[in-house]
């Protein structure tokens, strides 16, 4: 085994799992809402990017800005149809309905654009670049430095900026906020319009690695409800972290034991740090740090 070739594997893979998870991230901490609709979102976020080069020829920058504006309208769509539940803080029917929201989006993603595997061509995944033992690409080095830039982006606008202050008071309570002055709801949009659009980017930037399913949804979800949890429930820091030890995690254990069972050995990771440190991984206190 080329252990060099794997870290470097990882360290990639990581950065895609911390990108995928960081609009979750935000909207948990800020809003201790979740969006089980964000794996869909991620789907139509690639499907979109793909049918935007297949369709019109534009070049792939251009398919990444259209996935990302449609991410972002999506996000805030879904934040409008359920403001209710999203004010109220109702976080059992939100989670319910953001499941069938994503249930829908699937069958609708069926309906345009079909069963038929697609893949996103980047230019960038066919550039490599070779450092001795190890390999990766273009692609793969942009979507580190895209990772590690939307992170530290996130990390200063919470705490260098206005808005940043508005969206970390809106966490800390939402109806004492409210009273001052600001519009809560807006703020929430906002979050979800993130959200979508993260996702949505990072679903650009991953796809042309991997082909692009309908049902690719899913298994996002679930490796994003992983980071996030193992990050601290709201931690920006955290899931960059997070994100980063599960790409290093599975890529070893798919070279060493078998890539059939590392979903179940990153559950059976999961598992033993709730058990073992159940108050590391609360919500409480760790947002935006």
């Amino acid at each position: 085994m080329n252990v060099a070739q794997q870290l470097v594997n990882g360290v990639i893979i990581g950065h895609a799992y911390a990108l995928v998870a960081v609009g979750w991230t935000l909207l948990l901490g800020a809003a201790r809402l979740v969006n089980f609709g964000h794996g869909q979102m991620y789907m139509i976020g690639a499907f979109v990017a793909w049918w935007v080069m297949a369709a019109t020829g534009l070049p792939y920058p251009a398919a990444v800005l259209a996935a990302v504006m449609l991410g972002a309208v999506l996000g805030a769509v879904m934040q409008r149809l359920f403001l209710r539940l999203t004010l109220s803080q109702d976080l059992v029917s939100l989670m319910i309905v953001t499941l069938g929201f994503g249930q829908a989006l699937e069958g609708a993603a069926g309906l345009a654009f079909g069963p038929k595997p697609q893949t996103l061509a980047s230019p960038f995944q066919e550039m490599s670049v070779h450092l001795g033992p190890v390999w990766f690409t273009v692609q793969d080095a942009i979507l580190v430095g895209a990772t590690i830039l939307v992170f530290a982006v996130l990390y200063l606008a919470l705490h260098r900026s206005w808005l940043g202050a508005a969206v970390r008071m809106v966490a800390e309570d939402p109806r004492l906020t409210a009273l001052g002055g600001l519009r809560v709801s807006r703020i929430y949009m906002g979050i979800f319009a993130f959200e979508g659009a993260a996702v949505a980017f990072a679903a650009a930037l991953v796809a042309p690695r991997t082909p692009i399913l309908t049902s690719m949804g899913f298994d996002q979800v679930v490796m994003t409800f992983v980071v996030v949890v193992l990050g601290g429930i709201g931690s920006v820091l955290g899931s960059y972290v997070a994100g980063l030890g599960i790409g290093l995690f599975t890529a070893l254990f798919g070279a060493l034991v078998s890539p059939a069972y590392t979903t179940a050995a990153v559950f059976a990771l999961l598992i033993a740090a709730m058990v073992l440190r159940p108050g590391a991984l609360s919500a409480s206190g760790s947002f935006a740090r």
